[in-house]
């Protein structure tokens, strides 16, 4: 009998973040013109880099972008729903459900990543001075 530690029944259950080859495939070619794209693979979903900022997620095919609050306020008003990998809604991460109608429009997308990307930086940069102080 393999005992479980305390822990791990606690722990939430997570949703499944698989993401389908074309919507992957969608993304991935809508999101292009991004300098140093990478999608690594990332508990069934994808994580999205560009160059060493992990600013974007597809999960459960959706994308989510990542936000502070230099950019919160573009998907608080179209109601965006934030990323979630817990069944039970609790949210974990600052990242944000990217509307339909900007992910189709590339160039609109495109604008949005970059957001993305500076918030991305901007919080590593804030994480690294904390942890010298």
């Amino acid at each position: 009998m393999v005992k479980r530690s305390r822990k791990t029944t606690r722990s939430r259950p997570l949703r499944s973040l698989r993401v389908s080859d074309s919507f992957r495939a969608f993304a991935l070619d809508q999101l292009s013109s991004i300098d140093g794209l990478i999608a690594k693979p990332m508990f069934g979903g994808f994580g999205l880099y560009s160059g060493s900022a992990f600013f974007g997620i597809l999960a459960a095919d959706v994308l989510y972008l990542k936000v502070d609050d230099s950019n919160r306020a573009d998907y608080e008003h179209v109601n965006a729903p934030p990323f979630s990998p817990f069944t039970d809604g609790r949210v974990s991460m600052s990242y944000y459900a990217v509307p339909v109608n900007i992910l189709e429009s590339s160039h609109t997308l495109a604008k949005w990543a970059e957001r993305s990307i500076t918030a991305a930086r901007a919080g590593k940069k804030s994480s690294k001075r904390r942890l010298r102080q």
